[in-house]
């Protein structure tokens, strides 16, 4: 047994509350923690003392789950001009003004940052994406995570992987070389992984390599989680969750949005 002079580890009382909570949830209760209830958050437990977990968009502000004029937002400038600032400490800043925003909004996760890359000017998604540039797109995404994070409300980088592009986003397969991969796509959410601990990572609705990346054993579980040691939770793309045991065996925590997903009931 520890005495008082033992240190505890800052994390060991949260810990010890969350395994409590898990040990008196039955199977179907874990299950319905993995999917959607609806469009934007995830069902509440209340005999363990979960409340409902909301996410929302949030790349240049936090949306929050009401699209009304009675609902407004914080808008800062385009993540592209974030970073041509090259200034990951104005990120931070920035990405702490936007935890505020989301304490506001009741909102516990940011569906953000967006860290695809620049390949061509006809991405539809350019606006919220930082920079043609790996490096840069990976400091600059570092900045943003920490500073959310700072104020206690979670982040969740994505589109993991590949998902950089406009025709068939939502379909295509992307063939990228092994070295392309590592060094081009890989390489931000490698960097900020690493550098910045996210909650969450959104798996893309786009095929690499033959694989679909909610289903993708590989880039999901040997890379992201094997070689990265990233140890928070893997979401899909909305709508992208395609196969029950696929995704399940491809390593994917949560199918959204809800109520009706390839988990839950189904998981």
């Amino acid at each position: 047994m520890a005495d008082a002079s033992t240190p505890t580890h800052p994390d060991a009382a949260r810990e010890a509350v969350v395994d409590a909570a898990l040990a008196a949830l039955g199977l179907d209760d874990k299950a319905r923690l993995l999917a959607g209830q609806d469009m934007w958050s995830l069902p509440a437990l209340p005999a363990i003392g979960l409340r409902s977990l909301v996410m929302s968009d949030g790349p240049i502000g936090v949306r929050g789950v009401a699209w009304s004029a009675d609902d407004p937002s914080v808008a800062l400038p385009s993540p592209t001009a974030l970073a041509a600032t090259w200034d990951p400490a104005l990120a931070r800043r920035a990405g702490r003004l936007l935890a505020q925003e989301a304490h506001r909004k009741g909102v516990h996760v940011l569906l953000a940052p967006t860290v695809n890359l620049h390949r061509s000017p006809l991405g539809g998604r350019h606006f919220e994406t930082y920079s043609e540039d790996p490096y840069l797109t990976g400091e600059i995404g570092t900045g943003y995570v920490r500073g959310v994070q700072d104020g206690g409300v979670g982040t969740t980088v994505k589109h993991f992987v590949a998902n950089d592009a406009e025709t068939d986003r939502f379909t295509v397969d992307n063939i990228v070389a092994p070295r392309t991969l590592r060094e081009i796509y890989l390489a931000p959410f490698e960097r900020i992984v690493k550098n910045a601990h996210p909650w969450g990572i959104m798996a893309a609705y786009n095929r690499v390599n033959g694989s679909t990346m909610t289903e993708h054993r590989y880039l999901q579980n040997a890379v992201l989680r094997g070689e990265w040691g990233f140890d928070g939770y893997i979401v899909s793309d909305w709508l992208a969750a395609r196969s029950t045991v696929a995704a399940a065996d491809g390593g994917l925590d949560v199918a959204m949005p809800g109520p009706k997903t390839v988990y839950g009931k189904a998981l």
